[in-house]
């Protein structure tokens, strides 16, 4: 009896040792020098603070922390219910007034896309033919999260034509995946083929609209979500004007293959129909008119006579005399 007595004691102890040893680290704990991202509630900074309320400083880019005064200030009243409201600046936060780090603060960014694994294209807001199949590329700044234990939960959103949202998705074999916290470790990251499309019971041809949210905060307040693509499933290529798409999979899908018609001219005139010659614009002649002309006539015009000097004459008796009556001086 007293031997059953001391193993139920020591099993007791057990338990309330089991119950009382600390809890290992989760997803809302964060490690000293850790990341956080705005819009993230709930957090746990007591193992760097401390319990009581604390102050938090930032300063700019190139700033001397040593010397100079925090450029923003939060205040913090309980530690173990931290959230990174939009209005705190990105980088590095510390506790005052010892100016020691204290976590990171980064922006969150998701994205995501879709690939055909069946000829290896990316078919992001493209168009797949039913029954490929598909996977998806997750980018994301989040990985730090995964680091604290407990996953880094990413819930894939894919909407069918009718308005429904997929939470597991299931491939050409029959096996389903749920998309629902799916983990992410790294960037990027692929689901591997998850989804195939053969099964039109389940994805019938049309346009499906897919996302991804982070939900480390609850599913119902998501952290973040990515930009919304789109994915058109159908039988035929849409770049084929007019010829739509099979709905039924019992229908045959028949191939017309599309012949080009060469027309050669025949090599003599055809005999019953006679193609009338182009009519040819003859331009209207003017009648000639006639012009007169006038002659300018050929005679030479008479040569004017020079017009001599006034008293030249004169003058030449003159000089006549005088030369005279010095001959006859010289004689005498």
């Amino acid at each position: 009896m007293k031997k059953r007595n001391a193993l139920i004691l020591a099993l007791i102890v057990l338990g309330l040792f089991f119950f009382a040893s600390p809890v290992s680290a989760g997803i809302k704990d964060i490690p000293a020098g850790g990341t956080v991202f705005i819009g993230e509630q709930g957090l746990d900074i007591s193992g760097i603070t401390g319990a009581a309320a604390v102050d938090l400083g930032w300063w700019a880019s190139g700033a001397v922390i040593d010397t100079t005064s925090a450029d923003s200030i939060i205040n913090v009243p309980d530690p173990k219910n931290f959230y990174v409201t939009p209005s705190v600046y990105t980088g590095t936060w510390y506790k005052l007034p010892a100016k020691t780090p204290v976590f990171n603060v980064a922006a969150p960014q998701l994205d995501i896309k879709v690939e055909d694994t069946t000829v290896n294209v990316d078919v992001t807001d493209k168009w797949v033919p039913t029954d490929d199949e598909l996977q998806f590329r997750i980018e994301t700044n989040l990985v730090p999260i995964s680091q604290r234990g407990g996953g880094n939960p990413i819930t894939i959103k894919v909407q069918s034509p009718n308005g429904a949202v997929y939470t597991s998705l299931v491939d050409n074999a029959g096996n389903p995946t749920s998309i629902v916290d799916y983990p992410i470790t790294s960037t990027p990251q692929s689901t591997g083929s998850i989804w195939g499309t053969a099964n039109r019971a389940l994805y019938p041809p049309g346009t499906y609209t897919i996302w991804a949210e982070s939900n480390v905060n609850s599913p119902s307040v998501p952290l973040c979500a990515s930009r919304k693509i789109s994915l058109l499933n159908q039988d035929q290529n849409p770049l084929i004007v007019n010829k739509g798409y099979v709905t039924n999979p019992s229908t045959q899908i028949t191939l017309v293959s599309t012949t080009k018609i060469i027309t050669t001219a025949p090599t003599t005139a055809p005999t019953t129909l006679q193609t009338p010659p182009p009519t040819i614009a003859v331009p209207t002649i003017l009648p000639e008119t006639t012009v007169a002309v006038t002659e300018i006539p050929t005679t030479p015009l008479p040569t004017p006579t020079p017009t001599k000097s006034p008293g030249f004459e004169a003058s030449i008796v003159v000089v006549a005399w005088i030369f005279g009556l010095v001959l006859f001086l010289k004689k005498q």
